[in-house]
């Protein structure tokens, strides 16, 4: 898939390479919850650059990755590898300062846009620059302008969450994320929880990001938005990886009878 360039030291441009190794290394992935084991063994890369989207049923185990890559939650086992960083063996204990890199290298978008509702736009934005990674704050102001005009929202910067629908809280949530400069975005089916009208706006700001070359993991039921924006889709099923391939291999000739059942009922619910 072909990427449009976007100029180096850009606030709105995703990180430049370092090398040709891949920005992040997953292996042997495995998370239970008591009794419950939700990833087993969970193995893939994703290259800079590269749109992943992870596809399946309801707790196939699909957000619980993201929440790992994310430090959100602590693998039982397996490693993460990013690019120029550590890698982190997590059948071992992690060192506090590991984790901080890890969560450093991402930001996540939830499915319910997760602001603060006492806070403005523009404060939302800035918070995790400013406080997290010591950013000025006149230079996180800048930034967050920069990127609230990027997804058509520079009249809401001094609005509250409740003044805004759905589609332009969840665009805010992913302009809170741009402006840590992430070298990998995490998107937990970010459209799941708008209304079907507002579904289009969003998606349309993941396509564009796509295009300029940000590196995304998607968690989504749209799978014709998958197949059209993703370099490579991976369908979970039972807490592991049933199946990957290129969106027009996996969605037209799925090798398992598991994934063409899941890819027909979402694609063509009413068929036949």
């Amino acid at each position: 898939m072909s990427r449009t360039d976007v100029p180096d030291g850009d606030a709105l441009a995703p990180p430049s390479p370092a090398d040709d190794l891949p920005l992040l290394q997953v292996s042997g992935l495995t998370k239970s919850f008591g009794t419950s084991t939700v990833l087993h063994g969970v193995d893939f890369e994703v290259r800079r650059g590269e749109v992943v989207a992870l596809i399946g049923p309801s707790g196939s185990g699909k957000t619980t990755v993201l929440r790992c890559l994310n430090g959100l939650e602590t693998p039982d086992s397996g490693t993460l590898e990013f690019e120029g960083g550590p890698s982190i063996d997590f059948s071992q204990p992690v060192p506090k300062g590991t984790r901080t890199q890890l969560r450093d290298r991402s930001a996540m978008v939830f499915q319910h846009h997760n602001l603060f509702p006492h806070r403005t736009v523009l404060q939302n934005v800035i918070e995790g620059p400013v406080h997290a990674h010591k950013v000025p704050k006149a230079e996180a102001i800048a930034r967050a302008d920069a990127l609230l005009d990027r997804v058509g929202l520079s009249d809401k910067r001094d609005a509250y969450p409740f003044q805004l629908s759905g589609g332009q809280q969840q665009r805010v949530g992913i302009v809170r994320a741009l402006a840590l400069q992430p070298s990998l975005l995490l998107f937990d089916e970010p459209t799941s929880a708008l209304d079907s009208e507002l579904v289009g706006e969003v998606l349309l700001v993941l396509k564009e990001l796509a295009e300029e070359g940000w590196t995304m993991v998607i968690v989504t039921h749209e799978l014709a938005f998958a197949r059209q924006v993703a370099d490579e889709v991976l369908f979970f099923d039972d807490g592991v990886i049933l199946e990957r391939g290129a969106p027009k291999d996996l969605f037209t000739q799925p090798q398992h009878e598991r994934t063409r059942r899941f890819i027909d009922r979402i694609l063509r619910p009413f068929d036949g």
